[in-house]
């Protein structure tokens, strides 16, 4: 499995407004600058995961996006798949014809390992992921130097 910027931003940018639900809609901007990603890029992620029901968005001068589900009801895996990553490591993409059209000699070990892998980030819900050590401080850090720089409009760190 290869996992690209895609899932990867995905991921941070739904990490992002899990942690920040509690001021309200967030915007995109925001997270472009915080997280360090390109607009037009999380615009693209964005439409996936308000496609997938993942994301909701509120219009006008306080609006943003947040969460359409509880944060506990969001796992890693959900995230990945909206945005169509696969988290299939076969050579043939689970089709049973990797060997010139037969299933090839490790094909049960490459179908396990994705099995594992999927099963691992469906066993993370963000709400989980954002309680690990580390984390907050990190989103903290981002915070209060964006809020000092008065960069970030909706973001209110506790001791900044």
């Amino acid at each position: 499995m290869k996992l690209s910027t895609k899932g990867r931003y995905a991921v941070t940018a739904m990490m992002d407004l899990a942690i920040h639900e509690k001021y309200g809609p967030v915007t995109l901007a925001d997270i472009s600058v915080c997280q360090g990603i390109s607009l037009s890029y999380l615009e693209q992620i964005f439409a996936r995961l308000r496609r997938k029901g993942l994301i909701s968005g509120t219009r006008g001068p306080r609006g943003g996006y947040r969460l359409a589900r509880p944060a506990e009801q969001i796992t890693v895996a959900n995230i990945i798949g909206a945005v169509n990553e696969k988290m299939d490591v076969t050579r043939c993409s689970g089709q049973e014809n990797c060997d010139d059209g037969d299933r090839c000699l490790t094909h049960e070990l490459w179908s396990d390992l994705s099995s594992r892998i999927y099963e691992f980030l469906d066993g993370i819900t963000l709400a989980q992921f954002a309680e690990r050590p580390g984390v907050k401080e990190v989103i903290h850090r981002q915070d209060t130097l964006h809020f000092r720089r008065g960069l970030a409009r909706h973001r209110r760190p506790e001791n900044a």
